[in-house]
């Protein structure tokens, strides 16, 4: 038996920092990930496709966005199972009880929507921990493993959503996953195995390789926070011995990258330039960008022209504040050749005292002469 895990679609995300039509293109690749199921589903042969909560981003979405996601989810064409997750609670508001949801849902989208057992087909059972608010006080999964007999002739594949207690600092909280009850369920043959979401990466838990974070199957945050996002696993459950294989396919598109680099020179911004000029796929790449050094305003100018040009072409150029740490420092005779004087010459050389200084002002200054130099050499952009 064989099926798709995925988690964590989110559905109506926005990110504030992509650019122009950045934010259109970027909702519509993380549709465009959910579509791909379907002939993924085709190639491996899964049976269904179960979705470890968060299917949308909450439950106040665009009408546009319920329709879309559900249309989408009808190309799939196996069953799809929908576990509601801490984005998308089972709560008064929520978006699988709406009556557009009700209306216009395929039939073959489930919603997991009470906790227990669900059959898929005599033999193959589903057990869900659905969410029904965003703060559950008690660990959802563990409460509906207790009553599953063991030893039987039942294939059982949890699917629960939150973060197991081993990945956090914080163990008070009352909703995490115990990874204990999870194994103890493994180790007596009541489950076999645990489809989970929350973790937008991809991600083993414990020692059995029986309990898995598919992460998004479109990335959400930088690839220092994310290592793998973008996958769906395709899970193998041998029908006879309950061996289990799981596989990775990756099907996201986009990419969120943190770069830090050292800009002492022009040479240092001009491997800069290179290196975000090699990078492929720019409209549908994110980068976090931190800068440390000591630059004069020249070099300065000719890092902001570029960080300028790059800004336009990727998807987004995002200040990467706690890895930047830039000094910018007039260097001597640097401005002896813009061909000014008198009063212009005596004011640029009150800005250039005013930039050595560490003043409040120095930045002000730096930037004018910026500013200045690029005006000069006929490289405003």
């Amino acid at each position: 038996m064989r099926f798709l895990h995925t988690a964590d679609w989110q559905l109506g995300m926005t990110r504030h920092y992509l650019n122009g039509d950045a934010q259109p293109r970027y909702s519509a690749a993380r549709r465009g990930a959910v579509a791909a199921l379907g002939p993924l589903a085709a190639e491996v042969g899964a049976e269904f496709v179960v979705v470890a909560g968060d299917v949308f981003e909450h439950n106040q979405l665009a009408p546009k966005e319920i329709s879309t996601a559900l249309e989408a989810m009808r190309a799939i064409t196996v069953p799809v199972y929908l576990l509601p997750g801490n984005h998308d609670p089972l709560d008064a508001s929520s978006v699988y009880t709406s009556p557009l949801f009700t209306a216009e849902r395929p039939d073959n989208v489930v919603v997991l929507d009470r906790p227990g057992v669900h059959e898929v087909r005599p033999g193959l059972e589903l057990v869900a921990a659905p969410w029904y608010s965003k703060s559950p006080t008690t660990d959802l999964v563990a409460a509906v493993l207790d009553a599953l007999p063991a030893g039987d002739d039942v294939t059982r594949i949890v699917v629960g959503h939150g973060a197991v207690d081993i990945l956090v600092p914080d163990k008070d909280r009352p909703s995490l996953i115990g990874l204990e009850a999870l194994e103890t369920a493994l180790a007596r043959g009541a489950v076999h195995y645990v489809a989970l979401g929350d973790k937008h990466s991809r991600m083993s838990v414990g020692s059995t390789g029986r309990v898995w974070y598919s992460g998004s199957p479109e990335v959400t945050n930088y690839d220092d926070i994310e290592p793998e996002p973008g996958m769906v696993l395709a899970v193998d459950i041998d029908d006879s011995d309950r061996t289990v294989r799981v596989d990775s396919h990756r099907i996201g598109a986009w990419r969120f990258m943190s770069l830090k680099h050292t800009v002492d020179n022009n040479r240092d911004v001009a491997d800069l330039d290179i290196n975000l000029d090699q990078m492929p796929d720019k409209e549908r790449t994110v980068i976090r960008l931190g800068l440390t050094g000591s630059l004069t305003v020249t070099d300065r100018a000719a890092l902001d022209a570029c960080l300028d040009r790059y800004a336009r072409l990727f998807a987004a150029l995002v200040p990467w504040d706690k890895q930047t740490d830039l000094a910018v420092m007039p260097a001597d005779g640097e401005f002896d050749d813009l061909g000014i004087g008198g009063f212009a010459a005596a004011a640029v050389d009150e800005l250039v005292n005013t930039a050595r200084a560490a003043g409040e002002d120095a930045e002000d200054a730096r930037a004018a002469l910026a500013l200045l130099l690029r005006l000069t050499e006929g490289g405003a952009a």
